[in-house]
């Protein structure tokens, strides 16, 4: 798959040349570069899944480069194929640190079997010796924490499906339409399904009046289809949220469209942050 993957890279790369494309825009030049890293670390061999995300997704704004080197939506996928490099790395280091504290649990382990059989001094040396081990394994625990809150915040960059807030107009939750959906598309991702699974057991959970469902677009395209495409969005999460057992009847669909940005439309942050769908709740 390594050996595949890398050939179809390649071609893709061979073919702008010979085109006599322009030069290659920073960001997807990060890309490629996080994803090299990735490749030549322990990723291909702990975090194969995960490796061969990066590698589809980097495929993809490597494509969009090569049609139109000046969409905003090749820098969206050049970030987004960072992002998954970064991820299959931290993947892959977090693996590697487990089984080699495992391996330690284990050796140390075997030790203390052999304490009660040994003489006062090689009882003392290997106490000596158990105290070392308990010593690296503390630190290797401690690493293993540090790996595995990067990994939080690495999962949490490309999946975070935003936050809770209280507002006069009510308790308004923000999920990223980064998360909910694909560029230019009502159909929701399978990871939007499970999010919004979670919230409306939430909201059963605790008690509703009502609950508007908000879409919100970049302002990328015209009002007009930003319009339509934002309420087709909050049409698609509300059926959702009816189809997890809350009241139809309590469930209203809005589109706002591009009118109420949160973020600059000019980067591909700030365009993610503004595709967003926001439940604005009236609790009981």
């Amino acid at each position: 798959m390594r050996v595949r993957s890398s050939v179809t890279l390649t071609g893709l790369a061979l073919s702008l040349v010979a085109c006599g494309s322009p030069p290659i825009s920073p960001e997807l030049r990060t890309a490629r570069d996080a994803y090299a890293a990735a490749k030549e670390s322990v990723a291909a061999d702990l975090a194969p899944a995960e490796l061969d995300n990066a590698r589809q997704a980097l495929e993809k704004a490597e494509e969009t480069f090569r049609k139109d080197h000046k969409s905003p939506e090749m820098l969206d996928d050049a970030y987004l194929a960072e992002r998954a490099a970064q991820l299959a790395l931290v993947v892959g280091l977090t693996e590697q640190e487990r089984r080699e504290m495992k391996a330690n649990a284990q050796r140390m382990e075997k030790l203390e079997k052999k304490l009660a059989n040994m003489t006062k001094e090689e009882l003392a040396a290997a106490k000596a010796a158990l105290e070392t081990k308990k010593r690296e394994l503390a630190e290797q625990q401690a690493k293993l924490n540090s790996m595995e809150g990067k990994l939080s915040a690495a999962v949490a960059s490309l999946k975070e499906a935003g936050n809770v807030k209280e507002e006069s107009r009510g308790v308004v939750i923000t999920l990223s339409g980064s998360v909910l959906f694909a560029t230019g598309k009502d159909t929701l991702l399978p990871i939007a399904r499970e999010k919004i699974g979670e919230v409306a057991k939430a909201l059963k959970d605790q008690g509703y009046k009502s609950i508007i469902v908000e879409g919100h677009t970049d302002s990328r395209g015209s009002e007009t289809n930003n319009r339509s495409l934002s309420m087709q969005r909050a049409e698609s999460v509300r059926s959702l949220l009816i189809e997890n057992g809350l009241e139809g009847s309590k469930i209203s669909a809005v589109g706002v469209g591009e009118s109420r940005p949160v973020a600059d439309n000019n980067t591909p942050d700030g365009r993610a942050n503004n595709r967003r769908v926001e439940l604005v709740v009236t609790p009981e």
